[in-house]
């Protein structure tokens, strides 16, 4: 099985470059459903770079939806860590 938290961008894993800036995002009052959908968002939009970045685009339907599941799974992982956590976790601060 494929571990995707091993994907790096100059020597920084994908995931936690999409976690920063859903914090970043999130600094500015985004939350609730906005924020998880900035979240799968940054997501589709960093895993489409990172497949493009490495194979090119994508020639054939297969190569199409190889970069598409990858996105999914990155937005996913992001979107649904911060739900997971929202719920979870206590609340610090005001």
């Amino acid at each position: 099985m494929i571990d995707i938290t091993q994907f790096l961008v100059g020597g920084i894993p994908l995931l936690v470059v999409i976690f920063g800036l859903v914090e970043f995002i999130k600094s500015f009052g985004l939350k609730g459903n906005w924020l998880t959908g900035a979240s799968l968002f940054l997501g589709l939009v960093f895993g489409f770079a990172y497949k493009i970045a490495e194979t090119g685009f994508p020639a054939t339907f297969a190569g199409w939806f190889v970069m598409v599941v990858f996105g999914l799974a990155l937005g996913l992982i992001t979107s649904g860590f911060y739900d997971f956590a929202d719920k979870r976790l206590p609340r610090v601060g005001p």
